[in-house]
């Protein structure tokens, strides 16, 4: 009797592993065009939309020169994307050809990038449980990460936070830190869901078992940046410095209410536009905890997760296309509903098109170039918003299911919080009590115990 459900599950690896592996076939296929040279040419990677910046970095963060991430040239990224950097370096270190060592690079890159989104596929179907694993298939056929994939190294941390995630919910806690402390060390983003994971272990009374997670995710991150910290003070603070004077920059509602001059919102002082973006997620923040602690069951681990980093990158002072790798397991986990998906993943195609099309059309300033010479401003921030305001649709749909949890198909089958390792079935032990209920839904009285 054992044997049928350990071969349902070897069936669903398999499946799951193959459509990851199409997905990433299907993204490298996309870069083709530059692959071939078009990224040499500015308009031309763009008019084919295969844009990636692990090529160009090759050369501009110096490790074509045989330089040292953070020693050797100061890098823009977190630690761990620069040990990814120079481990690709060394390994084409020795072909003599420039332009053939920088695209060796690339398909070096693209391997490493290729393992991380097969793990990140496969920790997503574990964090759903076992009655609902394919659903992350969502995440390996979505075409906002497909088109995504290989533009920078987000996929690295996808894969660490999917697998934190996956570990708490096999109640690994010590694992499930180190993991996402390793997450926050390649991208900054992963640090924010610390805060669900507090307001849900405050719920349910289980601090122990946040301050383990949370101590052992501390460590991780010291090992890996500390050396540098102290090898390269000023390289490793670079992406901080980058961080905090960076512009509105692509993406970004800022930069849509820059450009149409909105007062006070389109803001032109840096040190105004970082309060702006600050305070409004912080409200964000609040609101999110508050519905953390007085909705009427508590939320499960995903949806509170998804909804502070929708918050997070609504509010951010940029928004790249590939941050939709960010948001895809956490959408699939949190609300594995197809249609509000499937449109927000069409907005997310319209701006990877989109961005292209205007980065086209800014480059050449009314000059007519060969080919496709890109979209104006109109169609450009029409995707811009579209991208959006789904994301708000999102989570509009999310905070529903949170608030009428009867309507939320995760736990249609009775299951609390697949992802929630030790809060799933955890009773109450801290609610906020509030003048009225959020809900007055029937299904919304509903304790899991």
């Amino acid at each position: 009797m054992p044997r049928r459900p350990i071969a349902l599950l070897a069936g669903t690896t398999s499946v799951l592993v193959a459509a990851a592996l199409f997905g990433a076939l299907l993204a490298f296929l996309e870069k083709v065009p530059c692959r071939a040279g078009a990224w040499n040419i500015y308009a031309r990677q763009f008019q084919d939309a295969c844009y990636t910046d692990i090529y160009p970095l090759y050369y501009g963060e110096g490790i074509a020169a045989g330089k040292v991430p953070y020693i050797g040239h100061h890098v823009e990224y977190p630690v761990l994307i620069g040990a990814a950097m120079q481990a690709a370096g060394w390994l084409v270190r020795s072909i003599a050809d420039p332009y053939a060592r920088g695209r060796t690079f690339f398909d070096v890159t693209v391997i490493l990038l290729v393992i991380c989104v097969v793990a990140g596929v496969l920790a997503t179907a574990y964090a759903a449980g076992p009655r609902r694993r394919w659903q992350a298939l969502l995440v390996a056929l979505a075409p906002g990460l497909v088109l995504s994939a290989f533009v920078n190294w987000d996929l690295i941390a996808m894969a660490f936070t999917a697998l934190g995630l996956a570990a708490w919910a096999a109640k690994r806690r010590v694992l499930a830190g180190v993991l996402l402390g390793l997450a926050v060390a390649t991208k900054f983003y992963p640090l924010v869901f610390f805060g669900p994971l507090l307001l849900l272990c405050i719920r349910a009374g289980r601090m122990r078992d946040f301050w383990v997670t949370f101590s052992s995710a501390v460590v991780a991150w010291l090992v890996v940046n500390v050396p540098v910290m102290v090898a390269a003070p000023a390289g490793w603070l670079t992406f901080y410095s980058f961080s905090r004077t960076r512009p509105a920059d692509w993406g970004s509602i800022w930069y849509f209410f820059e450009h149409l001059g909105v007062p006070v919102l389109g803001a032109t002082s840096l040190s105004w536009l970082n309060l702006l973006s600050a305070v409004t997620f912080g409200a964000a923040c609040v609101a999110i905890a508050v519905l953390a602690l007085a909705s009427p069951r508590r939320p499960r681990l995903p949806q509170l997760c998804f909804l502070v980093l929708a918050a997070f990158l609504m509010t951010n002072k940029v928004w790249s296309p590939q941050y939709v790798i960010w948001l895809v397991p956490l959408a699939v986990l949190a609300r594995p509903r197809f249609w509000p998906y499937a449109a927000w993943q069409l907005a997310e195609v319209a701006y990877f098109f989109g961005i292209w099309g205007y980065l086209i059309f800014v480059y050449r300033n009314g000059a007519v170039i060969p080919g496709y010479n890109g979209i104006g401003s109109g169609w450009y921030f029409a995707a811009l918003l579209a991208r959006f305001l789904t994301v708000a649709l999102l989570c509009g749909y999310v905070v529903r299911d949170v608030l009428r949890p009867g309507q939320d198909v995760v736990r249609s089958d009775g299951a609390d919080d697949p992802a929630g390792g030790v809060l799933a079935g955890a009773p109450d032990r801290f609610i906020l009590r509030l003048s009225s209920r959020i809900s007055t839904n029937p299904a919304g009285s509903e304790q899991s115990n």
